[in-house]
């Protein structure tokens, strides 16, 4: 029988040393042969035809290898989104733009022997524009009729997801209730800025490194741009320093491949913040308006979401992420009648793209802002009110009809109250100082997975070494959140092996099996289910292998500790390393197996978050002074980073409610380029983050695992601005909740 288990054990890292001794190789520090630079120039006006531009003299300036604009590069379109076959989505946006759509459309680009003379050879770049009008805002893009920034017009895209009759529902009851709220558009605010290296040889084709999400896509979206056979370009996912999202998309790629391809060598593409805010993708702005019907027994009969999605300049994935917003809104609440409608809408703003949550944060914020209004309004608990429709275990999402599997989200929520002392916190006589505490709940859930919607595949190869340890070679990529360790110890647990003798490399596309990449919170539960498989596989195949080599019958033979033994001859033993070489030299056989999985499930994980806030009345300032964040993981496999994936989404959502917004004035010029005027929440300014973590099981991921990364994030935003709103009793829902407009609504209320 096995002694030990390393499920839910405590694991840094696979890199950690080399992160934090500063010797980590990053995509910045790598270095090729003769190697270029490449240094782009940015549109500084919003909106606006290129009437000339002039590239002559940074031609001719001493180490320039290439000058490049829309006039020498392909006018395809393309759609940085689209990342596998067979994927659609509106191809609208050029490599160098001859239009400019935003501050920070790309127009010329600089390929030269050092960074520094590609900066001074763009500094020699004359352009100018002929102006067009500037639409910044969803309102003003959705009035204007007369200007289009596409040619299809400013509405990108609508959808309706629905069940029940809402507008029935909300008919026959009085009792209705109307909030409006809005989610700024935020920056991803990774470590590492964009980067992308691109070497090209015409014998070799091309080979891209890049801290992506998702080699294949990548590949994919540059062999089909610069259509070249597939077996002529290579992407290899280097160190990622960070992405939340960010790095979802072919941003840098196809422009850092073009250029290797038309320079005939390497070429370093590396964004500074600047450009990284200016140039790559935000996350995506929403406004809500909620409303809701509630019965006289306190039952809501009616749920009816109204969304508009800021697009931006271009489509992205603005036709996907409001429509995967509508069936997160889908799978949080039993409400009899729910509609989601949604419309995508192009402005002269920075693209939106992929951000942790992928919609859900958004709408489940705004649902939950909602739900404490509506609790408020009635004289009831905010408790109560949830908990009589959230949803039970084996329930189904209402569009889809897919199981929620074992969902315990009243679980999180029961915990949570007993834990963070709700009640007593709740009922406390309102403050009438200065300083003023409230609290606040949300609770919030997000998907695993693809399934029922995009082919959900893993596939990985497993092989033991001569020496007993293990390889298991994968496309997937580790984000800095444990990926890798992860798959090694579900590896090692199946095995009964140590995890640092498993080895799990990353994706390249040259040698790793498909893999869809790492987004959609489908890495643990569906990857890790495929390493599961995988190893029990190999498992087997050692059993059989060594009852060959033992002469055996396989029935006679089992494992324990990493050996194969014999029963009834305690002294007979082959360790793993000795089944290996003999297969190879006697068997002609590799102790390896080639494993594919589908994902057929899609259950949901939930959390429940709670807040406690103070708030300044003098200055507006809001300090979070104590939080608890209770989710529903399945099974923890790695309990460090578990925590460590919570702790991070609460620092990441207080920020995004309290400080993080990329405005734009009136020309749509954005208010910050840089970290010294766009604010995230650093230590200093996060309460202790207590978690607790519910282990139920019951679901298809390995040893019963859910994903946690997405999750976390999604009920923070919804609890801080309940708890700042039970402070103040007002009723904020515009995001972010900065002391300015704290002020002005503690004015308008004329607080005492």
């Amino acid at each position: 029988m096995k002694q030990s288990s390393c499920i839910g054990g405590e694991y840094p890292v696979h890199d950690a040393w080399q992160k934090v001794t500063g010797q980590q190789v990053y995509t910045g520090d790598m270095q090729r042969p003769h190697m270029l630079y490449a240094k782009i120039l940015f549109s500084d006006v919003a909106h606006a035809d290129i009437a000339t531009i002039d590239t002559s003299q940074a031609e001719q300036l001493e180490g320039v290898a290439g000058v490049f604009t829309h006039h020498n590069t392909p006018d395809t379109l393309f759609n940085n989104y689209i990342s596998y076959v067979g994927q659609s989505a509106p191809e609208d946006e050029r490599l160098f733009a001859d239009r400019v759509r935003f501050v920070g459309d790309r127009v010329a680009v600089v390929v030269a022997k050092t960074p520094e003379i590609a900066r001074q050879a763009l500094r020699l770049i004359d352009v100018t524009y002929t102006p067009l009008p500037c639409l910044p805002t969803m309102e003003q893009a959705m009035a204007d009729k007369a200007v289009s920034i596409h040619p299809e017009g400013n509405l990108l895209s609508q959808a309706e997801l629905a069940v029940g009759d809402c507008d029935s529902a909300i008919k026959e009851r009085a009792n209705i209730l109307e909030t409006t709220s809005y989610i700024p558009r935020i920056h991803h605010g990774a470590m590492e800025p964009h980067v992308c290296l691109a070497e090209y040889h015409p014998s070799e084709g091309l080979c891209i490194w890049t801290p992506c999400q998702g080699a294949f896509g990548v590949r994919n979206m540059v062999a089909r741009y610069l259509k070249m056979p597939y077996c002529d370009v290579r992407v290899i996912k280097t160190v990622t320093g960070g992405s939340f999202g960010g790095k979802q998309q072919s941003m840098l790629e196809p422009i850092a491949a073009f250029l290797a391809k038309a320079v005939k060598g390497s070429v370093m593409l590396q964004y500074d913040r600047e450009a990284s805010m200016l140039s790559t993708a935000v996350g995506t702005a929403f406004q809500f308006h909620v409303r809701s019907a509630l019965s006289a027994e306190g039952r809501l009969d009616a749920l009816d979401i109204e969304a508009l999605a800021d697009a931006g300049a271009y489509a992205t994935n603005s036709v996907a992420l409001p429509f995967s917003a509508g069936k997160k809104a889908m799978r949080l609440y039993r409400i009899p009648n729910l509609r989601y409608r949604s419309k995508s809408i192009y402005t002269n703003a920075p693209a939106g793209g992929g951000l942790r949550g992928w919609g859900g944060p958004q709408v489940i914020t705004a649902m939950e802002i909602h739900m404490d209004q509506v609790a408020k309004r009635n004289n009831m608990c905010p408790v109560r009110l949830r908990m009589e429709h959230l949803v039970t275990p084996g329930e189904v999402e209402h569009y889809s009809k897919i199981s929620l599997g074992n969902a315990r989200i009243r679980e999180c929520l029961t915990e949570g109250v007993e834990l963070f002392k709700w009640y007593r916190r709740w009922e406390r006589p309102a403050d009438t100082g200065r300083f003023r505490r409230g609290v606040g709940l949300a609770c919030g859930g997000h998907m695993n997975g693809y399934f029922n919607g995009v082919h959900d595949v893993s596939n990985m190869h497993l092989k033991v070494n001569e020496d007993g340890t293990l390889i298991l070679n994968t496309a997937i990529h580790d984000q800095g959140c444990g990926t890798l360790i992860s798959l090694a110890l579900i590896v090692a647990e199946v095995l009964e092996v140590p995890v640092p003798s498993v080895r799990v490399l990353e994706a390249d596309t040259h040698t790793s099996p498909y893999d869809m990449g790492t987004y959609s919170s489908r890495v643990t539960y569906v990857c890790g289910r495929c390493a599961y498989e995988a190893a029990h596989r190999v498992r087997d195949l050692l059993l059989e292998q060594a009852a060959v080599l033992l002469q055996k019958p396989k029935a006679y033979v089992y494992i324990q500790e990493g050996a194969v033994f014999v029963k009834g001859s305690s002294d007979i033993r082959m360790s793993y390393g000795e089944i290996a070489a003999l297969a190879q030299t006697k068997l002609g056989q590799e102790t390896a197996v080639l494993h594919g999985y589908s994902n057929s499930s899609n259950p949901g994980s939930y959390g429940c978050h709670f807040a406690e806030a103070e708030v300044d009345v003098y200055t507006g300032l809001v300090r979070i002074t104590d939080y608890l964040a209770v989710h529903d993981v399945g099974r923890v496999l790695n309990r460090t980073m578990v925590e460590g994936q919570i702790q991070g989404a609460v620092q990441m959502g207080i920020g995004y409610t309290l400080t993080e917004e990329v405005a734009l004035d009136h020309n749509a010029v954005p208010n910050a380029r840089n970290f010294d005027k766009y604010t995230v929440i650093n230590l200093p300014d996060m309460p202790q983050v207590r978690t607790k973590l519910l282990e139920y099981g019951g679901d298809d991921g390995p040893f019963g695992a859910k994903s946690i990364g997405e999750a976390a994030l999604v009920p923070v935003m919804g609890a801080v601005v309940n708890a700042v709103n039970h402070a103040l009793g007002t009723e904020l829902s515009v995001l972010p909740l900065t002391p300015k407009k704290i002020v002005q609504a503690l004015w308008k209320g004329k607080l005492p």
